[in-house]
Parts: structure tokens; C-alpha cells; sequence
């Protein structure tokens, strides 16, 4: 990696899930490759890319800046707006460490991980009843939701519970990836 850069995940909200929103990966890389970013790479087809970028100077939120160059890039190209959160390697395997769940989710797919372009209000989530969504539970993190889904997040009540209470209106970005795929981003990303 060139000195003065850091390598960043850009998860990519929504895109090629279902029919619509489709960005061919291959051509997704070589766009970012042609805007100067280094070492693009992707994991799997669900906007997951890792690539290097300028370290940011001190002040702002040098995250949501990268975030809002890669989606103005991505609409420029194929045309719809793309919701994208970007973060560095130390978030990404904070999140890992923080993670309540990770010894009762044997698979990967037992346990998502939302993440949220900003800091959320814990006090939306308060008047979610995890009693009565037992056994699936959740846990508020620093810009993360984790959330436990024993039967899959295809048969969560719990997940559509949690979908209504996170303030996407309000500008935040949220996107959701399985464990699998939460510890892949934080190994690529890894200095």
C-alpha cells in the first residue's frame, strides 16, 4: 500500500439482490480503478469493495466523504443512487471483537451485522420487545447492530422489527452483511 493511503471496505447498500439495481462487479472495479482508487477489489456480488484511498486529513468525517465520492460515482455510471458506508480496517475488526453473539452463531448466517453510516439514537430501539422475539436477539453497537437469527434472517421477525426502527428517512445509510462476511471485510482490509 502507498505510503499516505489507507484501505477502506465501501459496502454498498442494496445492489444486485432481487431484480433490480444490478452493477456488474467487473465493471463496478474497473470504475473505481479508473477514478484513481488502489488495489479495488470486491468480495462476493452484494457491494462489498476494498480499495485504497488517500488517508484523510484531520477533522470531518473522512468516511462519509469517501462514502459520498463513491456514490456519486456509482449513480454517474449506472444510474440509480446507491446508499454506501465506508470504513477503515480498526472500525471493521472492533466490530468483530465487540460482537455478543459470535460463540452461538455457528454459521454465518445466523448472525448479521447492520451497519449504519452514523451514530443511531439507542432510545429507537428501546421499545423493541426481545422478549417476545425470543430466540433471536440483538445489540446495539458503535455505528452496528448486531443481530442473532437462529432460523436465518429470511424467517427474522425480529429483523423487520428492527428495519422499522432505524431511521433510513432521517439520512442514515444502513446495510446489513452476514458474519461470513463481516470477518472476510476485516481480514481484506487488514494492513
Amino acid at each position: 500500500m502507498p505510503t499516505g493511503t489507507t484501505t477502506y471496505a465501501a459496502l454498498l447498500r442494496g445492489i444486485n439482490v432481487g431484480g433490480g439495481r444490478k452493477v456488474p462487479i467487473a465493471e463496478l472495479r474497473a470504475l473505481l480503478t479508473e477514478r484513481g482508487y488502489g488495489r479495488v477489489r470486491t468480495h462476493l456480488q452484494s457491494g462489498n469493495v476494498v480499495l485504497d484511498a488517500p488517508a484523510a486529513d484531520a477533522g470531518g468525517d473522512p468516511d462519509a466523504a469517501l462514502a459520498a465520492r463513491l456514490a456519486a460515482a456509482v449513480e454517474e455510471r449506472f444510474g440509480f443512487p446507491v446508499g454506501v458506508v465506508v470504513r477503515d480496517h480498526a472500525y471493521l475488526a472492533s466490530v468483530v471483537d465487540a460482537c455478543p453473539f459470535a460463540a452461538e452463531a455457528p454459521e454465518g448466517r445466523q448472525l448479521h451485522v447492520t451497519y449504519f453510516s452514523r451514530p443511531v439514537d439507542p432510545a429507537r430501539f428501546a421499545a423493541v420487545d426481545t422478549a417476545a422475539h425470543l430466540p433471536e436477539r440483538f445489540h446495539l453497537g458503535d455505528r452496528a447492530l448486531y443481530l442473532l437469527a437462529p432460523d436465518g434472517i429470511g424467517r427474522s421477525r425480529l429483523a423487520d422489527v428492527l428495519a422499522r426502527a432505524t431511521p433510513a428517512r432521517e439520512g442514515v445509510v444502513a446495510t446489513s452483511r452476514n458474519w461470513n462476511t463481516v470477518r472476510r471485510l476485516a481480514e481484506l482490509t487488514a494492513p
